[in-house]
């Protein structure tokens, strides 16, 4: 190398390292160094005079430092340091000449006008074919961002660059075609994979999002909320009847005691004085059962509906003691009815919540009823039996 490509390269770096902004993530010190290399090895095998090797070589290392003050014309600014730079170091006026021209051959609309022009493109292109790609070209992506120039995210940023790479870009040099064509088609499929796995993902996600939706339906929010009170109103219906069961059954057992066993003793003269108690106990018993049978007593209505009723949705389809009477086909059809209007449907369910309630209520009023005369009546006729035999039973 020449002392001016030498002196060149720490011009460079020094400009770089010290004014160049932050957020030049790949137009930097690193990508003009990589670029440098680049053209150096296509030059070295392309048939150039030693003058030529040396501009070409220069434009490599001058080709961008224009971005110190910015992307937007960054190729021209570029071409006018390099002329004031290469004039103070002495370089013809031809020569720098060509050097612009190389420069501004860089921008990416432009066709190479000579072999030199080709070589820098090749050499500004030749991460494609690189198997660090994919890290310059993330890099790349970003600087657009902070930039403020395009903001493109992952999937999109993939799909731009394997359009440039297959449709829009070609090597212009025969070492590049020989040599890099085969890594950029390496690329190209990594990038077509990197794009189907992220389509994959945002497959699999919109499938989540959507039996996510589906759960967080308002239908299925309110199918619930029936669901579960419909459960508890069964449930508590079901305790009704297994409480006034077991009166009864406390009942009908005590009862049966005193048949066998207390009221055939009452013929006798001296028990007589238990007869006022005896009586007392057996009525407190017998409405205990009475009120135990009226809780659990069910209540079937008439079983029938009319069209009428059901085209005014008077009707609950859903509880069988308004169907009962009716024929397989009247039900049919009205159940068809009901399940093409979801408000019928809402409002049928409604209706059974709420007479299913109204019935919970019944039962629980009657339970508790029989509660208290059962206890009522185990006090009283402790209590009657114990005067009867504080008065009468010593006599």
């Amino acid at each position: 190398m020449t002392a001016l490509i030498d002196k060149t390269k720490q011009y460079v770096q020094d400009l770089l390292s010290e004014q160049l902004p932050g957020n030049c993530l790949y137009h930097n010190l690193t990508h003009t160094t990589r670029v440098f290399k680049s053209t150096k090895e296509i030059a070295e095998h392309a048939e150039l005079s030693d003058k030529d090797r040396e501009i070409v070589l220069l434009s490599a290392l001058l080709h961008d430092i224009g971005y110190i003050y910015g992307c937007e014309g960054h190729e021209a600014k570029s071409a006018e340091m390099a002329k004031e730079f290469l004039a103070t170091e002495g370089m013809d006026d031809a020569s720098i000449k060509v050097v612009e021209a190389n420069i501004m051959a860089t921008k990416m609309e432009a066709v190479p006008q000579d072999q030199m022009q080709s070589i820098l493109r090749d050499a500004d292109a030749s991460h494609f074919a690189k198997e660090y790609f994919q890290e310059a070209s993330e890099f790349l992506r970003l600087e657009l961002r902070m930039q403020g120039i395009k903001d493109m995210n992952k999937r999109s940023w993939l799909e731009g660059n394997i359009d440039l790479l297959e449709n829009k870009h070609q090597f212009h040099t025969d070492y590049a075609k020989t040599h890099w064509e085969a890594g950029k088609r390496l690329n190209i499929e990594n990038m077509k994979k990197e794009a189907a796995a992220i389509d994959q993902i945002k497959k699999e996600k919109k499938k989540n999002d959507k039996s996510r939706r589906k759960l967080e339906d308002p239908d299925k929010a309110i199918q619930s909320v029936f669901r579960v009170t419909l459960r508890n109103h069964i449930k508590l219906s079901d305790i009704a009847d297994t409480k006034a069961n077991i009166l009864l059954s406390v009942n009908a057992i005590i009862i049966s005691i005193a048949l066998s066993n207390l009221i055939p003793k009452l013929d006798n003269p001296s028990n007589h004085y238990l007869i006022g108690p005896t009586v007392i106990f057996l009525f407190f018993t017998v409405v205990s059962i009475v009120l135990s049978i009226l809780a659990t007593r069910p209540n079937v209505t008439t079983g029938r509906f009319t069209r009428e009723d059901v085209e005014k949705k008077k009707v609950n389809l859903l509880f069988f003691g308004n169907f009962h009477h009716m024929s397989l086909d009247q039900y049919e059809w009205a159940m068809n009815e009901l399940l093409e209007d979801k408000e019928y449907i809402y409002s049928s369910l409604t209706k059974d919540l709420y007479f299913l309630g109204l019935v919970l209520s019944r039962k629980y009023k009657i339970l508790r009823l029989t509660y208290s005369i059962f206890m009522a009546g185990i006090i009283i006729s402790v209590i009657a039996f114990s005067v009867s035999f504080y008065l009468y039973g010593t006599t």
